[in-house]
C-alpha cells in the first residue's frame, strides 16, 4: 500500500495519514534527497541555476510539502501516537539538515553560481546570497571536530524545545477544577458559563468545568468576583510546567530552559558570535544588540512613567470602588475591566454579541477585497483533519491565486494560542506549472454555544484579522522561487509587519460597520458603543506597552548575557521587571516556563519583532489614515509593494518603496495614546 504522505496531492490528504506513516515517508524521502544532492554536486566548478539551484529548490519543497501536514497536525489533533511518530522523525531531520547546511558540494554550487550574477535576476541573487549566508551559520567553515558538535547540538536543541512545548501543552492540560456551586461563578458572563457547562457535559461531569485553556481562563481571571477562586486559577496558569503551584515539578521546564540556553550560547559561539543575541541578528533588519536594547528602552523609557501612573489609578479606584487594599496579579484584571466599564460604560462582554464569527469573517474578506482586489470564496469539500476546519480559495479576476485553512475553536489536543503556519510555498514548478501558496491559520477561539454562533470579543476579533495579515504576506506573493516566496526569506523582525498592519481596520468606524452585526437582529455596532469602545481603546495602554517591552528585554537580555551555571533566569526576569514593568508579580510567578515564543518558536531574541514591526505597521497605516482607509491606491501599493515582495528584498528597502522613506516611532506611540 502507498503512502499517502509520498503521493504528489494538490493538498495534504489529512484523513488519510497515520502515525504509522510518518517516519517511513520522511525516512524515503531523506534518503531520495541525499542522492539526489551527490548527483546534483558531483561537480560543482559546473553549476548554474537551472542544473543545480533549481532542482535543489524542488527537493527542499518536496520535503516541506510532507512535513507541513506532519507538524501542523501535530499542533492540532495531538495524541500518544502522533506525538511519539513526530518526535522519532526529529533527530533524523535535524541530522539531514545540519548535513545539508555543511555539505561542501552544494556550498561550492551556491559559490559557482553567485559568480554568475550577470546570468540571475535579481529575486535569485537573494536566493544565491541567502543560501551562502545560510552555509555560514550552519557551520560549513568550521573544523570537522566543530561541525560534529554543531550537528549534537543542534540534535538536542530540536528535542529540547519540542519537549519545552510538549510540556506547556500537557501542564496547560493537566489542570481542571469542577464547579457545582454556580454562585461561586458570580460575576461570570453567561457565555462562559454555558461554555464551562458544555465543557462539564462533554466529559459527563454535572456543574460548571474550568481549564487553563485561554477561553476558559480568561473569564474566570477578567469577571469572577470570587477572589479566592481567581487567585487559585491564577496561580495554576502562571505556575505551568515549574517547580511551583498545584502540579509542582510535574512537567517542569526549569532544566531544559537552562541547557537549551547553555547550548544556544555553545553553538552561537562555534560559528564566532560573542552570544545568542549577536547570532539571531544575522538575518534580521536589526544590525546590533545595541541597537535593540536602545530602541527597547527608549519606548520604556517614554511609556513607564505612564504605565505606573495607570496602575496607581487602578488601585485607587479599586481601594475607593471596592474597599480593595491591595491589587494582586490576579486582580488586575478583574478591577481593570470594572474601571473600564467605570469610565466608559464597556466591556469586552458588551461588544461580543455584535461580534460574531460569521459576520466578522465575511467582513473580514471584504475588507481584504476592497484593499487588495481579491474575492474569497469557501470550498465545501475537501480533506481536513477535523470538523471545525474550513478550506478558502483566494481568487483576483476569477481566477485562484491561493488557499487557505482556518481552525478556529479552542479543544482537547490542540496547541493554544494563535498562529499562521505553511501548508504549500507559490513557486513555478519544474514542468512550469504554478504552484499555488496555502495557509494554515490557527486560533483558539470558544466555539458555538448551543444554537448561537462563536462569538468573539473584539479582542479575539483583533487576533483573527492579525492572523489573516500574515496569511496575505504568504498568499498573495508574486515570487516564484521558495525560498524568498511568500514569508519564506523575510527577516524576522519585520515579519510581523502585515499582520499588525491589518489589525488597524478592527478599529475603524467603516470597517467595524462591515465586520460587526449582533448575532440576533444583525444591527451593526452602535454609535453610542463604538464612540465608547474608541475611547477605551488607550485604557491603559501603558501598561500593555511595558508588558510586551518586559518580554522582548528579557528575552534579547537573556540570550545576550547568559552563562551556565550563573545566570539565574529567574533573577533576571526580576531585574527587568523592577526597571521597566509596573506591576510585579507574586514570587510564584513562573512565567517563563510557559514562554514558548522563545524556547520553542522562532522568537529567541527576536521577540523585540512584534515591537519593532509595529513600529512599520503604525508608520504603513499612517498613510491610509491619511488617504482613507480603503484608498484603493495606498491598498495597490501596499500589496505590490509589500506583501507581493516575500523575501526578495531587504525589509528597509521595501519598506521606503511604500511609504518614500524611513519608518518613524510617532505613529506608534500616537496610536497608543502615550505622549
Amino acid at each position: 500500500m502507498s503512502n499517502p504522505l509520498l503521493n504528489e496531492a494538490l493538498l495534504p490528504p489529512f484523513s488519510q495519514i497515520k502515525p504509522a506513516d510518518i517516519k517511513p515517508a520522511i525516512e524515503s524521502l531523506l534518503k531520495q534527497n541525499r542522492e539526489t544532492v551527490a548527483r546534483l554536486t558531483a561537480h560543482p566548478e559546473s553549476a548554474d541555476w537551472d542544473s543545480v539551484i533549481a532542482p535543489l529548490d524542488e527537493m527542499g519543497d518536496r520535503l516541506s510539502k510532507v512535513w507541513s501536514p506532519i507538524s501542523h497536525m501535530n499542533s492540532v489533533v495531538n495524541s500518544d501516537e502522533l506525538r511519539e511518530a513526530y518526535n522519532a522523525c526529529l533527530p533524523i531531520l535535524s541530522e539531514y539538515w545540519t548535513e545539508m547546511g555543511q555539505h561542501e558540494g552544494m556550498f561550492k554550487a551556491y559559490e559557482q553560481v553567485a559568480k554568475q550574477a550577470g546570468q540571475l535576476n535579481a529575486v535569485q541573487q537573494k536566493v544565491v546570497e541567502n543560501n551562502l549566508r545560510d552555509f555560514e551559520l550552519s557551520g560549513i567553515s568550521l573544523a570537522d571536530a566543530d561541525k560534529k558538535r554543531y550537528a549534537e547540538i543542534q540534535n538536542r536543541l530540536s528535542e529540547l524545545t519540542t519537549k519545552f512545548s510538549e510540556n506547556v501543552m500537557d501542564a496547560t492540560q493537566g489542570w481542571e477544577k469542577l464547579i457545582t456551586d454556580k454562585e461561586q461563578l458570580a460575576g461570570m458572563p453567561d457565555m462562559a458559563l454555558a461554555a464551562a457547562k458544555q465543557a462539564a457535559e462533554a466529559k459527563g461531569l454535572d456543574g460548571y468545568l474550568l481549564t487553563l485553556e485561554f477561553p476558559s481562563y480568561f473569564p474566570v481571571i477578567t469577571h469572577c468576583d470570587d477572589r479566592a477562586l481567581r487567585a487559585e486559577v491564577y496561580e495554576a496558569y502562571a505556575t505551568r510546567a515549574s517547580e511551583v503551584g498545584p502540579n509542582a515539578g510535574k512537567w517542569d521546564n526549569s532544566e531544559i530552559m537552562a541547557e537549551i540556553l547553555t547550548l544556544r550560547k555553545e553553538v552561537s559561539q562555534l560559528l564566532g558570535f560573542e552570544s545568542y543575541a549577536h547570532y539571531s541578528l544575522a538575518t534580521k533588519m536589526a544590525e546590533t544588540p545595541e541597537q535593540v536594547l536602545q530602541f527597547l528602552y527608549d519606548l520604556a523609557d517614554k511609556s513607564v512613567d505612564v504605565a505606573r501612573e495607570e496602575y496607581k489609578a487602578l488601585c485607587e479606584f479599586a481601594q475607593s470602588e471596592y474597599g480593595a487594599d491591595e491589587v494582586e496579579s490576579w486582580d488586575v484584571s478583574y478591577y481593570s475591566e470594572k474601571m473600564k466599564q467605570a469610565h466608559y460604560a464597556i466591556s469586552q462582554e458588551m461588544l461580543r454579541p455584535y461580534f460574531p464569527f460569521p459576520k466578522v469573517l465575511a467582513g473580514m474578506f471584504d475588507i481584504a477585497g476592497r484593499l487588495f482586489d481579491i474575492t474569497i470564496d469557501e470550498v465545501s469539500e475537501f480533506d481536513t483533519w477535523h470538523k471545525d476546519a474550513r478550506l478558502f480559495e483566494v481568487k483576483r479576476n476569477d481566477e485562484i491565486i491561493a488557499r487557505f485553512y482556518l481552525d478556529p475553536f479552542a479543544r482537547a489536543n490542540k496547541r493554544g494560542g494563535a498562529w499562521m503556519d505553511v501548508c504549500r510555498t507559490r513557486r513555478r514548478l519544474a514542468d512550469g506549472a504554478l504552484q499555488l501558496p496555502t495557509a494554515y491559520l490557527v486560533c483558539n477561539f470558544n466555539g458555538p454555544v448551543g444554537n448561537d454562533p462563536a462569538l468573539l470579543t473584539h479582542g479575539e476579533v483583533t487576533t483573527l484579522f492579525h492572523e489573516f495579515g500574515h496569511g496575505l504576506h504568504h498568499m498573495l506573493t508574486q515570487v516564484e522561487y521558495a525560498d524568498v516566496s511568500g514569508i519564506s526569506g523575510v527577516a524576522w523582525d519585520a515579519v510581523e509587519l502585515p499582520s499588525q498592519f491589518m489589525e488597524n481596520w478592527c478599529w475603524e468606524p467603516e470597517a467595524l460597520a462591515i465586520i460587526s452585526g449582533h448575532y440576533q437582529t444583525g444591527e451593526t455596532l452602535p454609535q453610542d458603543l463604538l464612540d465608547k469602545m474608541l475611547k477605551a481603546k488607550n485604557f491603559q495602554s501603558a501598561l500593555f506597552m511595558v508588558r510586551q517591552l518586559e518580554f522582548s528585554i528579557f528575552d534579547f537580555q537573556l540570550h545576550l548575557e547568559y552563562e551556565a551555571g550563573k545566570t539565574d533566569i529567574q533573577r533576571l526576569l526580576n531585574d527587568v521587571r523592577e526597571r521597566v514593568s509596573a506591576i510585579t508579580p507574586p514570587e510564584f510567578n513562573r512565567f517563563q516556563h510557559s514562554f514558548s515564543h522563545i524556547f520553542a518558536g522562532g522568537y529567541a531574541a527576536g521577540y523585540y519583532s512584534y515591537k519593532w514591526a509595529e513600529v512599520l505597521s503604525a508608520d504603513a497605516f499612517s498613510l491610509f489614515e491619511e488617504k482613507g482607509i480603503f484608498d484603493k491606491a495606498s491598498g495597490e501599493k501596499f500589496r505590490s509593494t509589500i506583501l507581493e515582495q516575500g523575501g526578495s528584498k531587504e525589509p528597509m528597502e521595501l519598506f521606503v518603496g511604500f511609504r518614500g522613506r524611513e519608518p518613524k516611532v510617532d505613529a506608534l506611540l500616537r496610536h497608543s495614546g502615550i505622549k
